[in-house]
């Protein structure tokens, strides 16, 4: 019940494609299309297929220029088992290529669910740090159990059986010494 307000305006008066079209998503269990690389990455803004130069910024900007530049046909390889001449990818290169498409759909909203799950801690990083960059001016909702993830997060909501229970920065969240802090200090004893 209620209703989502943007901008002030009540979502049920929008036209719901523009509205997608503004939204760009990233699951942690991300669809791995069996695929050009080109196409891989061209799926999260299927217009700009023929728009090689975006493509490959957006490459960049998710880190998959790395993978794409090893592999024989570059941005025309096919990706995947399914095809004889196809390259398999791992769990984080193929995050990688999913991410790709994210940049590319140019979104002013972008919501990722684990987005660097399959990332080891480096890339997981590097990521990150270029995603603080190129978020800059849009807003982006973040969904991740993993800390390292988080603590970037400008604000924090802390959920708890579908209910929010906390809010805040990690530094304010730490000072509240509530559920956040208990399950950042666990995670971190980890690391110890």
């Amino acid at each position: 019940e209620g209703r989502i307000l943007l901008e002030g305006i009540d979502l049920k008066e929008y036209d719901l494609g523009e509205l997608r079209g503004a939204i760009g998503v990233i699951f942690q269990d991300f669809v791995r299309y069996q695929m050009t690389a080109k196409e891989n990455i061209a799926v999260g803004q299927i217009s700009e297929l023929e728009n090689q130069p975006e493509i490959e910024v957006s490459a960049e900007k998710s880190r998959a220029q790395e993978v794409i530049g090893r592999m024989p046909h570059k941005y025309e390889q096919m990706i995947g088992r399914r095809f004889a001449d196809g390259v398999d990818l791992s769990g984080g290169e193929w995050q990688k290529i999913a991410l790709a498409r994210a940049y590319l759909r140019n979104a002013q909203l972008l919501i990722l669910d684990e987005p660097t799950a399959a990332l080891d801690a480096r890339a997981e990083y590097e990521v990150f740090k270029r995603f603080a960059e190129l978020t800059e001016g849009k807003m982006s909702v973040l969904i991740s159990h993993r800390f390292s993830t988080v603590r970037m997060a400008s604000r924090i909501l802390v959920l708890e059986k579908g209910e929010q229970i906390e809010i805040g920065t990690h530094e304010e969240l730490l000072a509240l010494s509530g559920r956040y802090a208990e399950l950042f200090a666990l995670q971190a004893q980890g690391y110890k």
